[in-house]
């Protein structure tokens, strides 16, 4: 697949090149091709991929460069869209469209003795944890697939704290039955929908150091624990958060504030109402972020986001919630999605799509087989 160049050039006959990209996988082993030395971004790994033809859709390309480059027939494989990025390269502009595509044992077991490719290339099989701890160099632009690549399956919500009214104590309460609740290693995202409710979030975290916490922006989850030193503690919670959330009207509110232009300025502004708790702490810039989104003009907003986060170097849009796929029972009048619309909805996105509303953990394969990369959701989500 052609190199992922950002070096700048007076040229005024911009050409855009659609570039179909295959993150290939078995389990956790990973396809990568290698550049040759001589060639331009030589002595880096790459996915397979390359341009998409006039005559072709992104998923026919796809499947066609997969063939060529590797000899792997993927007609019949689930093909799940990670996202779009775009890039340029001075005398062009690429538009990558990045898809993930799960080989079969079968498959693998055919291909994994490989070492190069029908086009002559090296390749190898990359294990997941080396390939996102980046002892597999890529292409700079590859780092906003290997965030992509962190989310899991599966991300549980947490309970609002009002939900444990009827306790006598319901911090403990929601405490306790999330510390009891969650399952081992996962992602949780830690929404309790309460004012003053971060110390018991970050007694959560203390209390479960296996959970990967995606926080609320607007919270700040410094410890103040006098028994060990501040420094110790921060970092301690830092390595907890995989990615802070914005709600879908936060996101509005920021497309309204800057039409989506934000490229001379950081992200987020510091004029902003519902920013400035975080400028004496955490801010979003920090983190990446996972969206909330309902519909076409949410769904443009946070690609225009993604795209302004990306120029500006920042951690990139790594998930957007989708929903409700379903009917659910704490917004019954709120009319769902259902599978179709989800869908189509799924593909104007940039960014990987995460299902919500009405879910449980048995309906991924739905997810995926319609568009998405992920599901979550509280009820059906703890143990």
């Amino acid at each position: 697949m052609p190199s992922e160049s950002n070096s700048p050039s007076a040229i005024t006959n911009v050409t855009i090149v659609n570039v179909a990209v295959a993150v290939i996988h078995y389990q956790n082993q990973y396809l990568l091709g290698f550049r040759d030395a001589a060639q331009h971004q030589g002595n880096r790994y790459e996915f397979v991929g390359g341009k998409i033809e006039a005559t072709e859709t992104a998923e026919q390309a796809l499947k066609r460069e997969v063939a060529e480059e590797t000899g792997i027939l993927v007609d019949d494989n689930t093909i799940v869209k990670l996202g779009r990025l775009h890039h340029d390269y001075g005398d062009k502009q690429v538009s990558l469209q990045v898809y993930k595509i799960e080989l079969t044992a079968q498959q693998y077991e055919q291909y994994k003795g490989h070492e190069y490719g029908l086009e002559g290339q090296a390749i190898t099989w990359a294990d997941k944890s080396r390939l996102l701890a980046g002892d597999y160099p890529l292409p700079a632009a590859n780092k906003t697939i290997l965030e992509w690549l962190r989310l899991p399956t599966q991300i549980a919500i947490t309970y609002p704290l009002a939900d444990f009214h009827q306790h006598t104590d319901p911090k403990t309460a929601w405490l306790q039955y999330h510390q009891e609740k969650l399952p081992p290693k996962s992602w949780a995202y830690i929404r309790l929908k309460h004012n003053g409710s971060e110390s018991i979030a970050k007694q959560l975290m203390d209390a479960r150091p296996d959970l990967l916490a995606i926080l609320p922006y607007s919270s700040d989850y410094q410890y103040t624990d006098t028994e060990v030193s501040v420094e110790a503690t921060h970092k301690k919670t830092n390595d907890s958060i995989v990615a802070r959330h914005l709600t879908h009207s936060a996101l509005m509110e920021w497309l309204t504030n800057t039409q989506g232009v934000i490229a001379s300025e950081p992200l987020l502004p510091d004029n902003y109402s519902f920013t400035c708790q975080l400028l004496a702490s955490h801010s979003l810039n920090d983190y990446p972020l996972i969206v909330s989104c309902h519909d076409t003009a949410s769904i443009d907003a946070v690609n225009k986001l993604a795209s302004a986060r990306i120029e500006q170097g920042l951690p990139p849009v790594i998930g957007m919630f989708l929903s409700p796929v379903l009917a659910t029972q704490t917004h019954p009048d709120t009319v769902p999605l259902g599978w179709q619309s989800w869908s189509s909805l799924a593909q104007l996105a940039d960014m990987p799509i995460i299902g919500l509303g009405g879910l449980a953990p048995s309906m991924i394969e739905q997810a995926l087989d319609h568009g998405g990369l992920s599901i979550a959701g509280i009820r059906q989500f703890h143990l």
